[in-house]
């Protein structure tokens, strides 16, 4: 059986945004461009890009206007460190991208991430209820993940 395939509708971005996406996480590269085939009104223009982010296939098509992304749809990343939530709100929320709540931001062609630290899910999984609740409260406040303020609060300090 094949495995199922993210693939994002881009205006006319689907090359940068691929390079992109493969330049922020392991195991992560641009496969294959397709192009338009001559004879064609954009003969020789991107088409599709495959891509690998995190060794799974991805691909991005330039289709043109008329379908912007929502967050309806995002991607959630789960980060070990601070540095690496960090680094990869810089680049995602950079040139037109925009902070969103609760650890999502969108980027500059409006895709939906989730920044997560898998420290948030071991906080919010604590038997004491006391301490996922407070956690849980201090999320709800932040826009990008703080994982020191979050243990800070479960710890009712």
């Amino acid at each position: 059986m094949k495995r199922i395939v993210p693939f994002l509708w881009f205006d006319d971005q689907a090359e940068d945004a691929a390079r992109t996406y493969a330049g922020l996480f392991p195991d992560s590269h641009v496969d294959d461009i397709q192009r338009w085939p001559d004879g064609t009104p954009d003969a020789g223009k991107v088409l599709v890009v495959s891509f690998t982010l995190f060794g799974e296939p991805w691909r991005a098509m330039n289709g043109g206007p008329g379908h912007p992304h929502t967050d309806a749809v995002s991607f959630q990343v789960d980060c070990e460190t601070q540095e690496e939530i960090d680094r990869l709100w810089e680049v995602l929320t950079a040139d037109g991208g925009r902070e969103i709540a609760c650890g999502w931001c969108a980027d500059r062609w409006g895709i939906a991430w989730q920044v997560t630290p898998v420290r948030l899910g071991e906080l919010l999984a604590d038997p004491d209820q006391s301490r996922a609740g407070r956690t849980m409260a201090a999320m709800q406040d932040m826009i990008k993940i703080d994982i020191a303020a979050l243990e800070a609060a479960a710890d009712g300090r």
